[in-house]
């Protein structure tokens, strides 16, 4: 199991940004896979190779849209007997409150 954060960034005025980067996420959201979005970035979760090849779309999804430029970033945590989002945020919150 592994988690993966990414940003698209499509090099676009402003006021195109929105649209472009809601077609990516259209990406994640078609793909099946769980995911949140959260306001600098997306996560999804599954198996490493449809992580890669889902943030790949969303990549190519935003450079097709008529930007010259696209910075994708991103960040995988790829554990061995995995860990869901679910479980890494409620572990997180609970060591938090101590």
């Amino acid at each position: 199991m592994a988690i993966a954060e990414f940003s698209v960034l499509p090099a676009v005025p402003e006021e195109q940004v929105n649209d472009i980067v809601e077609k990516a996420i259209q990406v994640v959201i078609d793909s099946g896979l769980k995911y949140e979005v959260e306001p600098n970035s997306t996560t999804v979760e599954g198996d490493l190779d449809e992580l890669l090849d889902v943030i790949k779309r969303a990549h190519i999804v935003a450079r097709d849209q008529g930007s010259g430029r696209v910075v994708t970033i991103i960040k995988i945590d790829d554990r061995r007997g995995g860990i869901t989002m679910e479980e890494k945020i409620k572990k997180f919150r609970k060591e938090v409150k101590r």
